[in-house]
């Protein structure tokens, strides 16, 4: 626990926007400290758990964070709303807010363990005295929108919920919220949901991030020359590689329904390689999500596949002679 004693974790400044937007649905008077985090990438966690509070405070209302969760949108999320749409399960879907979880909502460290037929996901080892039940109830509630947004259907069906603060008088709102059994005062923050979940199916993606995706495809086919019907799949295959880390040749090949060799000869006779090709698709995206203020170099690495910042900003450099930061700067 000692590494937590002056713990300073920070959040996506998407969710000052949801707060925003939370404000202005209420009527509420936007405070100085919510206008100054607008056009912050990322702000502190301390700053994220003020900001609830002076929320809770005007609007005195029983379980304000799932309220407030009831307004986000893909949006506010930034890197997991984008990386989603690639998802085909609940169970790939958890997977990918696990490991990208810190990048929206550094609050708290997200931990998932299998107990018998159930799956915990659970909010630990922060200090009681670091949290509030609205950062909990916000931090859980807005796991639960960010399936909702993605799958096919509207319930996901949860086994039972726990809080570590004290129950409050209206338990049955929660109840309500979450379709099944709410616990306080429990030992860790936790969702547990019956394993057999994992397995169920997502939409074929929400159309305004499919949108936003096939903007990019387009953009990058009209920056290509030669550009065939293939070329366009190749194109969008390589484009839905990275968003789920399979972007090697063998699996952008399967997905063409070619072998790696058909694939190689294509591309040899259009005078470039597959290597080549990934890294066009890269360097076009990465000016793309540049462009995007709310991103940081981090997640745009990761939404590039790159295990490391920093290849990501070697390989820039290369492509363009200027760093991702200067280049940003050049934009404004």
């Amino acid at each position: 626990m000692q590494q937590f004693k002056d713990y300073t974790g920070s959040v996506y400044g998407g969710l000052g926007h949801l707060l925003y937007a939370y404000s202005q649905a209420q009527g509420l008077a936007i405070s100085e400290k919510l206008q100054q985090v607008q056009n912050l990438e990322r702000f502190d966690y301390s700053l994220w758990r003020a900001l609830l509070t002076d929320i809770e405070q005007h609007v005195q209302v029983p379980a304000l964070g799932l309220s407030i969760a009831e307004y986000v949108q893909p949006k506010h999320l930034g890197i997991i709303a984008y990386i989603a749409l690639s998802c085909n399960t609940l169970g790939e879907a958890l997977y990918r807010y696990h490991d990208f979880h810190r990048l929206l909502y550094d609050g708290s460290p997200l931990q998932v363990n299998i107990q018998g037929n159930y799956l915990a996901i659970n909010w630990g080892e922060i200090p009681f005295n670091l949290t509030t039940q609205v950062t909990n109830e916000i931090a859980i509630a807005l796991m639960l929108q960010f399936l909702r947004l993605f799958m096919e259907f509207e319930t996901v069906h949860i086994h039972e919920v726990h809080f570590t603060h004290p129950a409050p008088k209206n338990v049955a709102l929660y109840e309500q919220y979450f379709g099944c059994k709410v616990r306080f005062s429990q030992a860790l923050a936790q969702i547990i949901l019956p394993i057999q979940e994992l397995a169920k199916p997502f939409r074929q993606g929400d159309q305004t991030l499919q949108q936003l995706l096939m903007q990019q495809a387009q953009a990058l086919l009209e920056k290509l020359p030669h550009c065939t019907q293939l070329d366009q799949r190749i194109q969008q295959a390589i484009l839905m590689g990275l968003q789920k880390n399979l972007y090697q040749i063998q699996p952008i090949a399967n997905q063409l329904n070619m072998s790696v060799r058909q694939l190689q000869r294509h591309l040899q006779q259009q005078g470039t390689t597959y290597q080549q090709r990934m890294q066009e698709v890269r360097h076009l995206l990465a000016e793309q999500y540049l462009k995007d203020p709310h991103l940081g170099l981090q997640e745009i690495a990761l939404l590039l596949s790159y295990s490391e910042q920093s290849a990501f900003q070697r390989a820039f450099k290369q492509w363009t002679g200027s760093t991702p930061q200067q280049w940003r700067k050049q934009q404004d």
